[in-house]
Order: structure tokens, then C-alpha cells, then sequence
């Protein structure tokens, strides 16, 4: 059965998701130079798993925690856990702009994946669309003058597992409460950051650990919208709502790390939204 689509609600779901997951990305970055990633995200997690308790109390649908389709949970339980630590360790050692114009590149990686995953199509303007925001990334990432590191890597793993999620989440989304697909990729990421922390630890003051319960927050309220959002709308209209984080990753980059865009990201940044805009503003062909 075809679920009934709402393209503005979905759209508007979609960017404030994106503008919630700013602010961790933000905080993750904030937090990195003193601590390791894996740490950030594990307190972080720590604060969050309350509030999804008390969502799935209050939850007004109806069933239990079981999952409908375990398979297809299962496989998203491995993606969101491994895409919740290898994205901000991206963030955390990487320029914010940079680490953005990588990630933008979700919207492609979606495109792609909607073929054989949810029996979408590919004509020829969204092909060259893919085609442009991938030269995109490289002109971005500035080769000559940028040292590749394992922390880019990181973040193209990121997008790539992220449009995976995102794709699977559209698929099982309708068939799910939301606290069953919020609440066991949540537990999977927190029992393998538990397995790193020994490794990683270092005391935190008390305003550092503040940074991750609000970061617990922004990582719950946007995991409610973002399910709402592939909810009401396709995956190809949701997903370029996080061309918005390009705002926040500017102004906060610029205001608390003192970083500047370069020509080069600029360029590359622009190329890559453009080509996400022409994949979801293409007039489908009835089927």
C-alpha cells in the first residue's frame, strides 16, 4: 500500500532535523579538541536514552517493541551505529566546511540507492546531476592543497551509510513506531562505544558534560523529525533539506573556530547543492 505523501511537510520535517543535527555536529566539533569523538558521542548517547524512554512511554501509537520487519531493523541497527561514531569523528577532525560539503553528497548517494532499494529511476538530467555533484566533492576537498586524511574518508563512509539509513528508513518507516526505530540502533552505538571508552577516557568538568545531555536532546528531537519527515515525503525531497547546514556550519565555523571557507569549497559546495536541487526538483514520469 502507498503511503500518502505531504512533499511540505516532509520538507519542513527534513529542515528542522537537519538544523538540530547542526547543533550536535557543532557541539561534537566544540567538545573535540580535549576529548576523543567515541567519548562525545558516548555521554551524549547517555543523556539521550532517557528521553526515547519517555517518548516510548507517551507514544501514543499503538504495539509493542518488537520489531515488524527484524531483518531490515537489524541491517539499520549496523548502519546507524556505525554511521553515529565515524560521522563525528569527522566533524571532530576535519573543517566544518569541509566536513559538510562531503556530506552533502548524500542526496546522490540517495539517488542511487532509491534504484535498486525502492524501484526509483535515474533519467539523464538527475545521471549528470550525480555526475556534477560528485566533481563537486573533489573540487571541494582542493587536492592540490589538501592533505587527504583518514578523517575524510571517514566522513565519505558517513555519507554513504547515512543515505543508506535513510533509505531503509523510508522503506521500513511506514510499517515501525517510531521508538522501535529510534531505540535499538541507539542501544547497538551505545554498547560499542562502551566496548571504546576504557580506551579513550578523560574526567570531563561538569559544563562539558552539559554540552553532551544538550546534545542528547538535539539528537532525539532530530531523530523524531527526520522519521516524520521520510514519513510525509519521499527520500529525494527530504534529503536536501541538509543543504541548510551549510548556513550553520559557516557561521558557527567562522564564529568559534575561526575558520574561512576557501575559494575552492565554496566552489564545490555551490556545484554540489546545485546538482542535490536539480535531482529533487525533476518532474517524475508517471510509471
Amino acid at each position: 500500500m502507498t503511503r500518502p505523501q505531504n512533499t511540505l511537510a516532509g520538507a519542513f520535517f527534513g529542515l528542522g532535523a537537519f538544523g538540530l543535527y547542526s547543533c550536535y555536529d557543532i557541539s561534537v566539533k566544540f567538545l573535540g579538541g580535549g576529548y576523543s569523538a567515541f567519548q562525545i558521542i558516548f555521554f551524549a548517547g547517555l543523556a539521550a536514552l532517557p528521553l526515547v524512554m519517555l517518548f516510548a512511554i507517551i507514544d501514543k501509537d499503538q504495539g509493542s517493541l518488537r520489531p515488524n520487519q527484524p531483518r531490515l531493523l537489524a541491517l539499520r541497527v549496523a548502519i546507524v551505529a556505525f554511521n553515529g561514531i565515524i560521522g563525528p569523528y569527522a566533524f571532530a577532525n576535519l573543517p566544518l566546511a569541509q566536513c559538510y560539503a562531503i556530506f552533502f553528497t548524500m542526496p546522490i548517494f540517495i539517488t542511487l540507492l532509491a534504484v535498486p532499494m525502492l524501484g526509483e529511476k535515474i533519467d539523464l538530467v538527475r545521471g549528470t546531476a550525480v555526475i556534477l555533484g560528485l566533481v563537486g566533492v573533489i573540487i571541494a576537498l582542493d587536492p592540490g592543497t589538501t592533505a587527504f586524511k583518514i578523517a575524510h574518508l571517514a566522513a565519505i563512509a558517513g555519507s554513504a551509510s547515512g543515505a543508506l539509513n535513510y533509505v531503509l528508513l523510508r522503506k521500513t518507516g511506514g510499517s515501525e513506531r517510531t521508538v522501535v526505530l529510534m531505540i535499538y540502533p541507539m542501544l547497538a552505538q551505545q554498547i560499542i562505544l562502551c566496548l571504546i571508552l576504557p580506551f579513550v577516557y578523560r574526567p570531563m568538568p561538569f559544563a562539558d558534560l552539559a554540552v553532551t545531555a544538550l546534545m542528547g536532546v538535539t539528537l532525539v528531537g532530530g531523530s523524531i523529525l527526520i522519521i516524520a519527515a521520510y514519513r510525509a515525503a519521499r527520500a529525494i525531497v527530504v534529503a536536501p533539506m541538509q543543504f541548510s547546514q551549510v548556513i550553520w556550519g559557516s557561521i558557527m565555523g567562522a564564529i568559534l573556530f575561526h575558520e574561512k571557507m576557501s575559494a575552492a569549497t565554496a566552489v564545490g559546495t555551490a556545484l554540489i547543492i546545485a546538482s542535490g536541487l536539480v535531482i529533487v526538483t525533476r518532474p517524475e514520469k508517471s510509471r
